[in-house]
């Protein structure tokens, strides 16, 4: 018996021998390190936003964790607790929960790996087609390009829409607002000016904020039925998601748009709409207790657009000469283009097209009011031919339908008046254009001229848009040297105007016989 256990013991000894030398060895090779973190608590939660308290080096702008991976972002950094909103829901969380303060800010993937996918505001994928492997994140708040780094907008971008491109002109590098009362077609304008960037070398970014899920489900349908989604990234929050989401969701996409405009590409990207995204700040600063003022919108609700929208440039050569081209949609409520937002915005772009909703019930689409429409720095950018062209349309449209609305009280007319008239109304026939049907610069240019011409006037109002149809074939098929010249940005000769118009008025002599 003795002699088993002298041998147990010489066992232990053993173990216990190896195990120190392990300890020691270890010791020797590294020195142990001590790692402190601050963790927080969930005071109160609730509606997309949470009191957090015990973070005391928290910063404004700071990602917060919370249980289950679950993201927010800290808004109010105040000396007892921080107001954060959050970016995920919060069915899981609860008061006591605990928080960690991550030490970087708010970052979203770009790169080439994002075009032609669906994503939310993170740039998580929404379309079923696996993860987005881009290896490169970029922070969401970035400063806007400084004086120096700019260039004058001089390029155009065709929206494929004769009354924008002929009477409202959009370069690369402008902020063009779009605003109009609902179901006006403001959506409508911005799909089609990214379906007519197919073939031009101009990534498209889609931004739909608080939008239904089905309108949402029909635009991305018909951007891939035009095989736009090729050049297009679409990100999306619903209506239902957190209002975090849907303030971050335009800032990351113009994050998203920068990356591609630094590397010298040309980028649209159409925020859908700043309306809903000022209603969801306002949500936010009313749940985080700050002060409200007009209408119950924060004191800095021009600030978040102005900072957003700042973003949008042509940089210089040097820079690259990248553009990066912003669409933002409002919407007006009984025609009160005089609101709180829509004036804000209207401050802030460098023009606007106005949809009116007496256009649109009289079905003139699109129901663009040129009267109230403008382009502040895209007559810089228009095309040569067609300053010559449509630079007097303008005056004529908008003084006809002056002429149109008087004309109503009086039933005797002289007969200049009535051939002014009656060249509006053909002019108006001209200027409406399907859904989804963009057209291309030299086809608008030579209806337009024709139209100036009088070559429509003999032609009943019914009958000009298949005579429309005829004049653009004509032209496309015969003058096929001159349709490149005018896309090279070439002025119209005398001769070239003539050349279009005898074509033009042969198609209508076809269209008699």
């Amino acid at each position: 018996m003795n002699v088993n256990k002298e041998r147990d013991n010489s066992g232990l000894d053993l173990i216990l021998e190896s195990t120190i030398a392990a300890l020691t060895a270890s010791i020797e090779n590294g020195k142990p390190t001590i790692d402190l973190q601050e963790v927080g608590s969930i005071v109160s939660v609730g509606q997309g936003v949470a009191r957090i308290s015990g973070l005391t080096r928290v910063k404004a702008d700071e990602l917060a964790m919370f249980p289950g991976d679950k993201l927010g972002v800290v808004f109010n950094a105040d000396a007892r607790e921080a107001g954060v909103v959050l970016l995920d829901d919060d069915q899981s969380l609860h008061a006591g929960c605990e928080v960690n303060h991550t030490g970087r800010v708010l970052e979203v993937p770009v790169g080439n790996e994002l075009i032609g996918r669906v994503i939310d505001a993170m740039g998580r994928p929404l379309d079923q087609q696996g993860n987005v492997n881009a290896s490169v994140l970029w922070p969401v708040e970035r400063d806007a390009p400084s004086i120096m780094d700019r260039d004058p907008v001089v390029v155009p971008l065709q929206t494929g829409i004769k009354v924008v491109d002929a009477l409202i002109p959009v370069g690369r590098g402008q902020r063009e607002l779009i605003l109009g009362d609902r179901q006006t077609g403001k959506t409508a304008i911005a799909i089609d000016t990214i379906i007519n960037q197919r073939g031009k070398d101009v990534i498209c970014i889609y931004c739909a904020i608080g939008k239904q899920s089905a309108s949402v489900a029909k635009i991305v349908n018909d951007l891939r039925n035009y095989s736009a989604m090729d050049y297009t990234i679409v990100m999306v929050t619903t209506a239902e998601e957190a209002p975090g989401l849907q303030f971050v969701a335009p800032y990351a996409a113009t994050t998203m748009g920068e990356y591609f405009m630094e590397q010298g590409r040309d980028v649209l990207v159409v925020f859908d709409d700043l309306t809903g995204h000022a209603r969801a700040y306002r949500e936010i600063s009313l749940l985080l207790r700050r002060p409200p003022g007009r209408e119950a919108y924060p004191g800095d609700i021009f600030y978040i657009h102005s900072r957003l929208l700042e973003r949008s440039t042509h940089l210089r050569k040097e820079l690259g000469g990248g553009s990066l081209t912003a669409f933002p949609i409002a919407e007006t409520e009984a025609q009160n283009i005089a609101g709180y937002i829509p004036t804000n915005l209207i401050s802030i772009t460098d023009g606007q097209i106005y949809l009116s909703p007496h256009l649109f019930q009289k079905g003139v689409l699109p129901a663009i009011d040129v009267g109230k429409s403008v382009s502040r720095v895209g007559g810089k950018s228009q095309l040569t031919a067609y300053r010559s062209v449509a630079g007097d349309l303008r005056l004529s449209y908008s003084q006809f339908e002056e002429l149109e609305a008087f004309s109503r009280f009086g039933t005797r007319l002289d007969e200049q008046t009535r051939k002014t008239l009656e060249r509006g109304r053909r002019v108006r026939e001209v200027l409406k254009q399907g859904q989804s049907e963009p057209i291309s610069v030299p086809e608008q240019l030579s209806v337009l001229l024709a139209v100036n011409a009088g070559i429509f006037d003999e032609i009943p109002v019914k009958a000009v848009t298949a005579a429309e149809k005829a004049i653009r074939e004509k032209v496309g098929e015969e003058a096929p040297r001159l349709c490149n010249r005018i896309c090279q940005d070439q002025p119209l000769t005398s001769a070239d105007r003539d050349l279009i118009l005898e074509l033009a008025a042969s198609a209508i002599q076809s269209m008699r016989v």
